[in-house]
């Protein structure tokens, strides 16, 4: 059975202008997730700028989502990093505040061999009883994990259950879905790319448009789903202007700055990452005005 169907969102974590973790203002978009229709939590994902919070930090604001969202929906924990010791310590530690899953990023910078992506999550597989999703983004952190390792893991890995696919591949996801052959749930890790890979088999999307368009991005999956392909794929076609504005600049930058501007007060990013160029603002403005969210 699949951690979950439909569209998860990626949810962003609000600060205060001085940095600090603004755990009232996450609680609200928590709340306006759920009621907007979105399927599952994902807290502390890359959108949640997981790379620039503390250990302490990381999961704390885990422990506040489980706590807040109290089992209505799934809340799935980040737990990835490149050092696999530290994997192992914040899925633990997300299992025992009662996370439904994990989803586990793989290793930046250092990367690793295929070999080493299975020993990978093997021991961290083995460190949880959790089910655990493996996020494949090779453009943000330079390691691809192949169809024949994702199948790999799927067969022999009891709590391996689902990828979340963002190589932009659609030959890459087809390949790995023949080699699996039914033993893997996939997740459209990319929002321009949810009706080609639900074609493909896929069971819903790990969104970033989300955050900005819960109900939207929630019917191009359910309406799949419920077989009404045409009116998925009107839904994605309409999204795209905005999809392709929320990445014009590097994730988290335009999505907490259409936050900003939708009223939000999601607050600053964290360096590295810091404001938008004005003129992606102006571009950013443009397309949820086109789509009716600002």
């Amino acid at each position: 059975m699949a951690v979950f169907k439909g569209a998860g969102v990626a949810i962003v974590t609000p600060m205060y202008d001085d940095g600090k973790v603004n755990y009232d203002k996450l609680g609200e978009l928590l709340e306006e997730q759920i009621a907007g229709g979105t399927d599952a939590i994902i807290i502390c994902g890359t959108t949640g700028e997981s790379a620039t919070l503390s250990i302490e930090e990381h999961l704390e604001t885990i422990h506040y989502a489980i706590d807040k969202v109290a089992k209505r929906i799934p809340v799935i924990a980040g737990t990835g990093s490149n050092c696999t010791e530290t994997a192992i310590h914040l899925s633990q530690e997300a299992e025992a505040f009662g996370a439904d899953a994990l989803l586990l990023v793989t290793p930046y910078y250092n990367k690793a061999t295929q070999s080493g992506l299975k020993a990978h999550y093997t021991m961290i597989a083995e460190s949880v009883h959790l089910p655990m999703i493996m996020y494949n983004v090779p453009s943000r952190t330079g390691c691809n994990i192949l169809p024949e390792t994702a199948a790999y893991l799927a067969k022999n890995v009891k709590n391996v259950v689902a990828i979340k696919e963002a190589s932009g591949s659609i030959s890459q996801v087809a390949k790995l879905m023949s080699l699996a052959d039914g033993a893997i749930d996939l997740y459209s890790g990319n929002d321009d790319q949810i009706v080609p890979i639900m074609a493909l088999g896929g069971c819903g999307v790990i969104s970033v448009l989300s955050n900005v368009a819960p109900r939207q991005t929630h019917d191009i999956v359910a309406s799949f789903l419920d077989g009404d392909v045409a009116k998925s794929r009107a839904l994605q076609l309409k999204a795209i202007e905005l999809i392709d504005a929320l990445f014009c600049e590097v994730n988290p930058i335009p999505v907490k700055t259409a936050l900003n501007l939708m009223g939000k007060e999601v607050g600053p990013l964290r360096g590295p990452l810091f404001g938008m160029e004005p003129a992606n603002v102006e571009r950013l403005k443009k397309a949820m005005q086109n789509y009716g969210i600002l």
